[in-house]
């Protein structure tokens, strides 16, 4: 990052970028100075937070607002060392033999070359041979690949990771030797306001005082006895767009009750985790939550008296 330094030591760049990184990653302050002063004095750092509180949106702005590269990596069990750090070409190496210009960067190679921020999402996904690199280079601040030799990292060059300490399927621990490398920042859920905000920005014009009590819907999913995981406030989005276009198909309006209803049981009946004891549906759940906030549906009005059908 051209704004940061190797060292700990004060810059100017951080702490003028922090308002403009305010401005545009909601309710997030603390993490974004936290996250720059540790990008500034050299630390590697590793974000921790549910889906849906803006890791990668907060990493992405950072990473933009120095003019450094960013390069991305989805953790999964299926990252292997060799996607990592990059490997040989087979069929150029018959012809060239194992020299530099075989070798085909990863994205670990990338990020070390450039002085770029390496961001690994999901980090606790990823098998523990492949984590043993990551440590390798937080350690050393370089890599030996063999055949191709040791590439040192280029200055800037970070390690952030991201990872959802909830999510215990498919996962492993975080080993100590991690931690002991690494700056920890916890991001939980941004206020109802906040979020209220977020959905304003990136979802469709609707009325103020519907979109909030989308907004007190999704965040009811995550105190609800029978949830074990409720819903981030992506969902809260999706309610608003699929509502929106929903009413534009029937012919009504988004605030309409059913056609809210509708929206929020496929925006959210997907994102919620139950309990395995609860015994429940998670369309009962949603339902349950809908009445709550926006009360039952209101029975169909005579198209002429005004009255409801059969009422004189």
């Amino acid at each position: 990052m051209t704004a940061l330094s190797a060292d700990c030591g004060p810059v100017s760049g951080p702490q003028s970028a922090v308002p403009l990184l305010a401005a545009d990653v909601v309710g997030r302050r603390r993490e974004i100075e936290l996250l720059l002063a540790g990008l500034d004095c050299g630390a590697h750092v590793v974000l921790e937070g549910p889906p849906g509180t803006g890791k990668t949106t907060l990493l992405r702005a950072v990473a933009e607002a120095g003019g450094s590269p960013f390069v991305f990596v989805e953790g999964n069990a299926e990252l292997t060392p060799a996607r990592l750090v990059g490997q040989f070409d087979p069929s150029r190496v018959l012809a060239e033999g194992y020299v530099p210009e075989t070798f085909v960067d990863g994205p670990l190679i990338e990020a070390l070359r450039t002085g770029g921020l390496l961001y690994v999402e999901e980090v606790n996904r990823i098998p523990e041979e492949t984590l043993n690199v990551l440590i390798t280079v937080m350690s050393e601040a370089e890599l030996h690949v063999p055949r191709l030799g040791r590439v040192r990292a280029a200055d800037g060059f970070r390690l952030v990771a991201a990872m959802n300490p909830f999510d215990a399927v498919g996962t492993a621990r975080i080993s100590s030797a991690i931690y002991d490398r690494v700056c920890r920042i916890v991001m939980g859920y941004q206020s109802q306001a906040e979020e209220s905000d977020i959905v304003a920005r990136r979802g469709p014009s609707v009325p103020a005082e519907w979109r909030d009590q989308v907004v007190d819907l999704v965040r009811r999913t995550r105190e609800h006895a029978d949830v074990r995981v409720g819903s981030s406030v992506r969902g809260a989005i999706d309610v608003v767009r699929l509502a929106v276009s929903l009413a534009r198909i029937r012919g009504g309006s988004a605030t309409d009750w059913r056609i809210g209803h509708d929206a929020a049981m496929a925006a959210l009946s997907g994102r919620i985790g139950l309990h395995e004891s609860s015994g429940r549906t998670a369309e009962s759940v949603i339902d349950e939550l809908y009445v709550a906030v926006f009360g039952t549906e209101s029975p169909p009005q005579d198209s002429e008296s005004g009255d409801p059908p059969g009422e004189a």
